[in-house]
């Protein structure tokens, strides 16, 4: 489509705020940080909390406006809630203690609890309490560019996981899950031209809807090597799930070894799977490891074969739990007894959970609940599994649930959609009267996406050591004109008319007049990623100008009264 921006930003870089650094930012974790804090775009104020420079704040900006023109081509309409929210709204939904610590919490000056709002559903549902009487108000979404604050316990990756940040946040409100089914569908396709029109490399996995509940949960996932995110991918089936929720079909025969009575077996001093295996001389997969789980104060044990990992997304959903971690060690001795490294499932304190794979062994080894000692030849008869399930966590190379075999990627998240379903206007008095005068509760769908979040994205699929290479719909500066010697009238006075002609025309421009050797000024350009770089220097005797693209290696030189055309066709307009 052309791109248009009308009344763009002008910087004069000899009297506005600009700066580049030359070197690398030790205390940046990654690529993109790195880069935005070295062209003067962002500055780090604290742990998780950066500054929008000029240039920065317009990079933003520009994704701010790709997804507010998809936003309002759908039919949603903006508004703006307070970050400030009485701390009551989340204990009336349920969720204040769900986010627990990461809730950034304060009192007003008569001792009345408010809390910095971490995500909106509460007050969206009040809002859209005001209009909804009958059927005959819905459906409709609402939407909103509002700051957010998570008190993450480990911010980093520059933008990538901070306390503070603006997200655009969708709600849509429907009579029953068809049409929360069309609204879902057309919020999709909207992000989907968003992510594309943002030039980024994605894939959409399904994911755990966590704190947000409700019926479906999907992630638009940027594949960057720093993403937090591991996405499990089957090519062939064209299949994508966030590891946390990928499930591991039960595949293979079940063992047909006749089973046969378990016994103790001394192992001193082996702790570990690789000590147990090795001390006995048996093969990982026979062995079965017990870790014990703390879930929201209470003890269980999940069993799964030695050379698997637990997941505690699955384990969580199953005892219907929102905080788990890994027991310390007075924890493991009250459950088992025993100390770290002997658990097993017979004769122990807790529930035990149990992998499904499991189901598939004959006689395998597990810890005995006692200090250097192991069973061997145990089987599930022998013990009270409380449930046996999905628990483990998917590995490279097994099949998914689709029948091909899965690698992983990172991925930064750049968006979500969820189906909430009636989690919410439930809890916040959200009803209509249908057609028949019968009350019934309004259907939401949530869906989310970080401005912040994919620009640094952008960045770190697009650059190199030393610039910044934006697609041309984000670019904070569409047009730099740069001269080469500012001591020379005829190259400063046309610099100067070009610049006024841009902004004139509605471009982000930015003219170069300050006193500088060329070659500063060229890796500036680069380093902030102007898409089109015009430079005015000895050419000019001739009545010629240099013209480079950001996406291309080689400059054009062409006469001085075709560049505003040869602009125009760059930018399709």
């Amino acid at each position: 489509m052309p791109f248009i921006r009308m009344g763009g930003q002008k910087m004069r870089l000899s009297r506005d705020y600009f700066f580049t650094l030359r070197e690398d930012k030790s205390d940046e974790e990654s690529e993109s940080s790195n880069l935005l804090v070295r062209a003067g775009m962002i500055k780090k104020s604290s742990a998780g909390h950066y500054m929008m420079l000029p240039l920065g704040l317009k990079a933003v900006r520009n994704c701010e406006r790709i997804v507010r023109e998809e936003m309002n081509a759908i039919d949603s309409c903006e508004v703006l809630m307070p970050s400030l929210i009485p701390e009551e709204v989340y204990v009336d939904s349920g969720r204040r203690e769900t986010f627990g610590k990461s809730m950034f919490s304060l009192k007003d000056r008569n001792e009345r609890p408010y809390v910095l709002g971490p995500t909106h559903e509460e007050l969206f549902a009040s809002a859209a309490r005001m209009k909804i009487r009958s059927y005959k108000d819905l459906p409709f979404t609402l939407y909103q560019f509002q700051t957010k604050f998570r008190d993450e316990p480990r911010p980093r990756f520059g933008l990538i996981r901070v306390r503070e940040f603006t997200m655009k946040d969708a709600y849509s409100f429907d009579r029953n899950l068809e049409g929360l089914d069309a609204a879902y569908k057309k919020m999709f396709q909207a992000y989907i031209k968003i992510f594309d029109r943002m030039d980024l490399e994605y894939v959409i996995v399904t994911a755990d809807t966590g704190v947000m509940g409700g019926l479906l949960s999907e992630e638009f996932q940027a594949l960057s090597p720093i993403g937090e995110d591991i996405v499990v991918i089957d090519e062939e089936n064209n299949y994508a799930a966030n590891i946390e929720v990928t499930p591991c079909p039960l595949i293979g025969e079940a063992d047909t070894e006749e089973k046969k009575p378990y016994e103790k077996v001394y192992t001193p001093e082996a702790r570990t799977i690789k000590d147990v295996t090795t001390h006995l001389g048996m093969p990982v997969k026979k062995f079965v490891k017990t870790m014990i789980y703390n879930v929201d104060g209470n003890l269980v044990a999940v069993c799964v074969r030695g050379d698997r990992d637990v997941n505690e997304t699955k384990l969580r959903k199953l005892v219907g739990g929102f905080e788990s971690q890994l027991a310390n060690a007075d924890e493991v001795k009250r459950a088992t007894g025993a100390p770290i490294g002997f658990a097993g499932p017979v004769g122990i304190n807790v529930p035990v959970y149990v992998d499904q794979e499991i189901s598939l062994m004959r006689n395998f080894i597990t810890g005995a609940n006692e200090g250097d000692y192991h069973f061997v030849n145990v089987n599930l008869d022998d013990f009270e599994a409380a449930e046996i399930a999905d628990l483990r966590m998917i590995a490279q190379g097994d099949r998914s649930i689709k029948g091909g075999y899965v690698y992983f990627a990172h991925g930064i998240e750049v968006g979500n959609t969820f189906k909430l379903g009636t989690k919410y206007s439930e809890a916040m008095d959200l009803y209509y009267t249908d057609d028949n005068n019968e009350r019934k509760p309004v259907f939401m769908g949530s869906y989310g996406i970080g401005p912040a979040r994919c620009m640094a994205a952008i960045v770190e699929q697009h650059h190199t050591d030393n610039a910044i290479l934006w697609p041309k719909n984000i670019a904070p500066v569409q047009v730099a004109i740069v001269i080469v010697n500012t001591k020379e009238e005829k190259q400063l006075e046309t610099g100067e008319k070009l610049y006024e002609l841009f902004k004139q025309q509605g471009y982000d421009v930015m003219l170069d007049d300050r006193d500088e050797r060329v070659g500063v000024k060229f890796n500036d350009m680069e380093l902030i990623g102007a898409f089109i770089r015009i430079t005015v220097g000895r050419d000019l005797k001739d009545g010629m100008v240099e013209l480079k693209t950001l996406d291309k290696d080689e400059a054009e030189v062409l006469p001085l009264d075709q560049v505003s055309a040869r602009v125009a066709e760059i930018y399709e307009r």
